[in-house]
């Protein structure tokens, strides 16, 4: 599974969003996914699939057990964790306490970001572009650093 692009989108009253077909494609099912809504990084919501999360799971399970910082997030995560159900129309409702910790309200982007969906404020999102964009080559190279 590969998610990318990025969509701007308007929750109606009932905090649904539509989620954008090439996201749903790029789940490989045509059958409505299972979903997780979990908080995300730098104030954003994520939207994991059951297979993705709990693969998740399994390198936070690998990760030490006994450090503090794995049990605090584990706890964290998890504890904020909540199914998403996908209605006929191909849309899904944030929980209302998981978009208030992010600082959502009317005006969202979705974001594929390979393995999950971030969600995040419009205003929040083109801030945290606006701060970034300038570093990529810097980001990229400690990224494919580290990761060798």
């Amino acid at each position: 599974m590969l998610l990318t692009g990025t969509y701007a989108r308007t929750l109606d009253e009932k905090l649904r969003v539509a989620v954008p077909k090439g996201i749903r494609e790029s789940w490989g099912t045509t059958e409505r996914p299972n979903l997780f809504w979990t908080l995300g990084t730098d104030g954003s919501l994520a939207l994991y699939t059951e297979e993705v999360l709990s693969l998740l799971g399994e390198r936070l399970a690998a990760a030490s057990p006994g450090l503090i910082e794995s049990r605090a997030f584990s706890r964290l995560f998890y504890s904020q964790a909540v199914r998403a159900e996908m209605d006929a129309q191909g849309r899904i409702r944030l929980p209302a306490a998981l978009a208030e910790m992010a600082g959502i309200a009317k005006e969202i982007v979705l974001v594929g970001v390979q393995d999950r969906v971030e969600v995040w404020d419009k205003t929040r999102w083109e801030t945290y572009l606006e701060q970034r964009r300038t570093q990529f080559d810097e980001l990229a190279e400690a990224a494919f650093r580290k990761s060798i």
